[in-house]
């Protein structure tokens, strides 16, 4: 007796509407490596290495031993206020304020969600872009996602974050200083629960990491120094995404620090991904893989492969039994897969999948040896994915669900 095949379902292609936020009925993606702003924010302590530090200080006329002292407050107090530096001469409190520790990122608004375990910042940088950070806190770890870009150029179209642009690259001051307000946050309890430490790190917010290799480079190096030379992170506890910049990936593993290397894959078949995907029509699925199972056996680090569900359009157990098929066809144990319920977005293409399409494929992967966890989404009930609260707020269609900071004051709703 023959198996009986369930009806076909219609597949969706990202083509089928125009990219998320797109205005023309017509628009399609555009990579854009070049940004819009070109201007430099002003040069700050934490873009600096321990001997360039000096130098700047003592260019000011500030002793050279000034720098430790600042290094201590800025890395193991995380505290950038001079006023509050009580070893620091208060007539050098304003030249080193606005020479040394110049503010680069100041707050607009605060969402919180999951019962204030989560806790969504927008910040204006000095040119008045804006990015996003996001504060999670587990319970067996605090994790921030931070933002290496304002926008990004991959163009994906399901992400509000690529239909952006590129704006600019930030600089390691202004990606290490939201690691440093998250570090206090965290301290000062601003999260549910009390008073926590910060203990993972992921480049998963606003842009592509890898196109923004020097400070990405100098921002991992700051954040796995042992203080006072840097925030003495585990490397460890730290991951870096991309969405497929191959060569990027080769630089990440010659730096010889083990942080988790995490792709963006969510279409195994080159003919899906290219829609989704656009950096795909440069590096193709076969050659990602490649290299990022080279990550593996150069860092000992499994990586870990993100894979956003979308409804009827990559959510097919085939698709499913193709992505295990290319993961094993390069060893076992390599890759680890992380599934995403995607946040619904009612009337567009860019849905959730069920959940028996999703436990069907995460099913699938499991009976071929693929290790795989359904990632635990937060923000559900706020701006939760990136660029969208960025892009709501400068629509002016912000809805607040909890006490918030807007543009540095406390308001209720």
């Amino acid at each position: 007796m023959g198996t009986v095949s369930s009806p076909a379902t219609r597949e969706v292609r990202p083509t089928d509407q125009p990219p998320e936020g797109a205005t023309d009925p017509g628009a399609r993606p555009v990579l854009s490596f070049a940004a819009k702003r070109r201007g430099k924010p002003p040069v700050h302590f934490a873009d600096l290495a321990t001997s360039e530090r000096r130098d700047l200080l003592t260019s000011l006329g500030v002793p050279a031993f000034r720098s430790d002292q600042l290094a201590r407050h800025y890395f193991m107090h995380d505290t950038a206020d001079t006023t509050v530096m009580s070893d620091l001469p208060k007539n050098l409190h304003s030249t080193v304020s606005e020479k040394v520790l110049p503010s680069l990122v100041t707050p607009v608004l605060r969402q919180t969600a999951d019962g204030g375990t989560t806790l969504k910042d927008l910040w204006r940088l000095y040119d008045g872009a804006q990015v996003e950070s996001v504060l999670m806190r587990y319970p067996q770890r605090t994790t921030l996602c931070i933002s290496s870009q304002a926008g990004c150029g991959m163009a994906c179209p399901f992400c509000a974050t690529g239909q952006m642009g590129l704006t600019r690259n930030l600089s390691a001051a202004e990606i290490l200083e939201q690691v440093r307000l998250a570090r206090k946050a965290c301290t000062n309890g601003d999260l549910a629960g009390g008073p926590t430490r910060l203990s993972n790190v992921v480049f998963m917010g606003m842009g592509e990491p890898l196109a923004n290799w020097k400070a990405l480079k100098q921002t991992l190096y700051t954040l796995v120094s042992e203080p006072p030379e840097g925030f003495g992170m585990s490397a460890r506890g730290i991951t870096v995404s991309t969405v497929g910049l191959v060569p990027g990936i080769g630089k990440l593993a010659d730096l010889g620090l083990p942080v988790t290397l995490a792709v963006s894959l969510h279409a195994p078949d080159d003919g899906l991904r290219d829609e989704l995907i656009p950096i795909n029509s440069r590096w193709k699925v076969g050659e990602l893989l490649d290299a990022a199972r080279s990550y593996f056996v150069h860092t000992g680090r499994r990586v870990s492969i993100e894979y956003a569900l979308i409804k009827d359009m990559n959510d097919q157990p085939w698709r499913a039994q193709l992505l295990a098929d290319e993961l094993n066809a390069r060893g076992k144990g390599w890759a680890h897969v992380n599934p995403i319920p995607l946040n619904p977005t009612p009337g567009t293409i860019w849905t959730a999948s069920t959940k028996s399409a999703q436990n069907l494929f995460i099913q699938t992967l499991r009976d071929s040896g693929i290790r795989t966890t359904l990632r635990d989404t937060r923000g559900a009930d706020i701006d939760g994915a990136c660029g969208q609260l960025a892009t709501a707020w400068e629509e002016r269609k912000v809805k607040l669900k909890s006490s918030s900071i807007v543009d540095g004051e406390e308001v209720q709703e």
